[in-house]
């Protein structure tokens, strides 16, 4: 069995196959190149398979057998609090929605040392052990958080870490995997293992038929069982972010909020009338990425998802860019910010379509690039546009300004 490595960092996959049995395999290592918007040159190259994992953005690692994915990992050093433990989501639910598992190596708690103040712990959003449950229980495939390394546990004192200078976090002393995680640490050894039992399934089992039993493999079931523990022994609930910046409203007020865009031409179609109640995700920033997307993401599946597709929604689900302001009375709303429009929106795909060459002549595109055309003859702009329109036209069925909006029909 051949085995091939996706890497973003090299160090950080020589990491995974020394402390993993892949140190025992026939590995080849790739670099990952993650999208046609900020790598033009290389990203036509990535097989398809693995380009159905980039769809929404790239994890740091993906590892596959004979050309078939078998899991993926993602690395943030971040503090948790907020919205940002689920900055990274999106990358998660790409590779769970293609039934590759996902492991999420992030910290229960970062120091976080801000001018004046007295350095602090910054710890992890419980919220973020529920979203993942809530993904596994559609798909039935791992998505597992294990803990970056770090001083939290031995010392609830931030100023007394050894590792105050590197946020209270611990990484590998081998000098070879700069950056990676301590090695030694108990949830590493735990994650190792858990990776070798995916390995082990899919030799036995093959890929297709291994994926349906990792759940019940009792090293990857305890760990699922242990992260409801922890979001219910961190006081893990609805009142947290990014849930605090939703609103559920009867379906009927978008709809009469939208029709100043009908006419005698055009209504708007099914697929916003097919759910009696809406959730709108409140934001009152510039538009912007992270950590927005990830959050939009972790959102439809704490809320609105109960299938596999953005159809099979409970309610619908709206990104709404300013202030929302409900009006009972005449059963609609009203939007108002200084800090949006909808012109952000359209010129961030403008400038994302400046990547396409679909307009070109023949005979003005180079043979370096003629894999590149047809890669998007076939997939339009989809790996072109940058990551946040991307993640946000694939998981909002509408998209809401002060001065525009956008919204799905079907």
């Amino acid at each position: 069995m051949n085995y091939r490595i996706w890497y973003s960092t090299e160090s950080f996959a020589d990491y995974i196959i020394a402390n993993t049995e892949l140190s025992k395999k026939n590995v080849v290592k790739k670099k990952m190149f993650e999208s046609d918007a900020n790598n033009a040159k290389n990203f036509h190259s990535m097989p398809d398979h693995i380009k159905k994992i980039l769809y929404l953005d790239a994890p740091d690692l993906i590892v596959e057998i004979d050309t078939e994915p078998i899991f993926s990992i993602e690395v943030s050093t971040e503090a948790g609090t907020g919205h940002n433990a689920f900055q990274r989501f999106a990358r998660l639910a790409a590779s769970v929605e293609n039934n590759v598992p996902a492991f999420y190596i992030y910290p229960e708690a970062a120091i976080i040392t801000r001018q004046n103040t007295q350095p602090k712990w910054d710890k992890i959003n419980p919220l973020v052990f529920k979203a993942l449950d809530d993904v596994m229980t559609i798909y039935k495939i791992p998505a597992l958080l294990y803990y970056f390394p770090s001083d939290y546990q031995d010392h609830s004192v931030a100023g007394t870490s050894p590792h105050l200078r590197h946020k209270g976090l611990r990484y590998d002393s081998n000098r070879n995997f700069a950056g990676c995680p301590d090695s030694t640490d108990n949830e590493m050894i735990l994650m190792f293992a858990a990776i070798n039992e995916i390995i082990s399934v899919v030799e036995k089992s093959g890929v297709i038929n291994g994926r349906e039993k990792l759940l019940g493999k009792r090293i990857l079931s305890d760990r699922k069982t242990f992260m409801l523990q922890e979001y219910a022994t961190k006081g893990g609930n609805s009142n947290m972010s990014p849930l605090t910046a939703t609103e559920k409203i009867p379906t009927e007020f978008l709809l009469n909020y939208l029709s100043k865009y009908e006419n005698a031409n055009y209504k708007i179609g099914e697929l916003l009338r097919s759910r009696e109640e809406t959730i709108i995700y409140k934001v009152d920033a510039a538009f912007r990425g992270d950590p927005y997307p990830g959050a939009l993401a972790a959102i439809d599946y704490l809320l609105c998802r109960e299938g596999k597709s953005f159809e099979e929604r409970k309610y619908n689900l709206v990104m709404c860019w300013g202030n929302l302001t409900i009006d009972d009375n005449a059963k609609t709303f009203a939007i108002d910010s200084q800090k949006s429009t909808i012109h952000d929106f359209v010129s961030a795909v403008k400038a994302s379509e400046g990547k396409n060459i679909l307009t070109k002549d023949y005979d003005n595109i180079p043979s370096s690039e003629i894999p590149r055309y047809y890669m998007q003859v076939r997939y339009g702009s989809m790996f072109s546009k940058v990551k946040h329109i991307r993640v946000f036209s694939y998981f909002a069925d509408a998209i809401l300004f002060p001065d525009g909006a956008l919204w799905r029909d079907a």
